[in-house]
C-alpha cells in the first residue's frame, strides 16, 4: 500500500520482542516462502513490508525453539541456512517467574539436541537476566548457573549474562510485582562477576555481557554483540553478499 514502508534487511533479527521460535515456527517458515512479512510499529502505528530478497542471515532469539526442529531442514532449502539461535536458558523454575516455558530439564535437552543438529557454536546460551530475592542470593544463582553450565559443556561455547534493570522498565517492574525480585547494586554486580569468572574455571565458556556498560575484561568478560560480525565471519566467510555487508573479507577458499 502507499503507506506502506519496505525494509530489505540482510540481517533478520526473529525477534528480540516475541519467541518467534517458541510459537510461530510454522508462520516463520509461511513467510520465508512468501517472500516478505508485514510488521507494524506498536508506537507510531507505521507499517512496514519486510521483504527477504536480500536477506543472507537470520539470528533466532528463543526460550524454547523445539517447534522450529522440523522447519530447520526447510528453512535452509529456501536458502536461509545461515543462521544461529540465542537460546535464553534460565533455571526460575522454582519461583515460577518464567510460567510459560518448558522446565530447567526439557530446555536443556532442546539445546542440546538443537546443538547436536546445527553445531555447539551456533547456540548462544543467555542466562538473561540475572536477579536476587529473598529465595535467590548470589550463592544460588552461582550454583544454578554451574549446574546448567555443566550440562551444557560440549554444547555450546559461549555464555552472555545481564543484571536485571527493573527500575527503567514499567511492564517489568508490573510483571515481577509480588515477587520479592531486586537488582544487584554495584558491589554485588562485581561479587557475581568474580564469582562466575571462578565458576567458569571449570565450564570453559567464553563469557559476555549483554546491554552492560561496565568494563569486565579484566575478568575475562567480553560486551557481547547480539549480531555477531565476528561469529557470521568464523562461520559463514564463504558468503560474498554476507561479507560484504558486514566490512569483512570474502574467502573464496573456504
Amino acid at each position: 500500500t502507499v503507506d506502506e514502508m519496505i525494509l530489505q534487511p540482510v540481517i533478520v533479527s526473529a525477534s528480540r520482542s516475541t519467541d518467534i521460535s517458541a510459537f510461530y515456527a510454522g508462520w516463520v517458515l509461511d513467510r520465508l516462502k512468501a517472500g516478505y512479512s508485514v510488521w507494524m510499529n506498536p508506537f507510531n502505528q507505521a507499517r512496514y513490508r519486510i521483504s527477504f530478497s536480500d536477506a543472507r542471515m537470520m539470528v533466532f532469539w528463543s526460550k524454547n525453539p523445539k517447534p522450529m526442529f522440523e522447519r530447520l531442514d526447510e528453512i535452509e532449502a529456501l536458502g536461509f541456512y545461515q543462521y544461529y539461535f540465542q537460546f535464553t536458558l534460565n533455571d526460575y523454575d522454582a519461583e515460577r517467574l518464567e510460567p510459560n516455558v518448558p522446565t530447567v530439564a526439557e530446555r536443556i535437552d532442546t539445546f542440546r539436541r538443537l546443538a547436536t543438529k546445527i553445531g555447539k557454536e551456533r547456540v548462544i546460551w543467555r542466562f538473561d537476566p540475572l536477579l536476587l530475592s529473598n529465595e535467590i542470593s548470589m550463592d544460588v544463582l552461582l550454583k544454578r548457573i554451574g549446574n546448567i553450565g555443566r550440562q551444557l559443556k560440549g554444547y555450546t561455547e559461549k555464555l552472555v549474562f545481564s543484571f536485571i534493570d527493573i527500575a527503567s522498565y514499567r511492564k517489568v517492574q508490573n510483571n515481577l510485582a509480588g515477587f520479592g525480585v531486586r537488582e544487584f547494586s554495584p558491589e554485588e554486580q562485581l561479587r557475581f562477576v568474580k564469582g562466575l569468572a571462578e565458576l567458569n574455571k571449570d565450564l570453559g565458556f567464553e563469557l559476555a555481557t549483554c546491554g552492560e556498560l561496565a568494563d569486565l575484561s579484566e575478568y575475562g568478560i567480553k560486551h557481547n554483540k547480539c549480531v555477531d560480525d565476528e561469529l557470521m565471519m568464523r562461520l559463514f566467510n564463504d558468503d560474498a553478499k554476507l561479507m560484504e555487508f558486514i566490512g569483512a573479507e570474502y574467502d573464496m577458499f573456504n
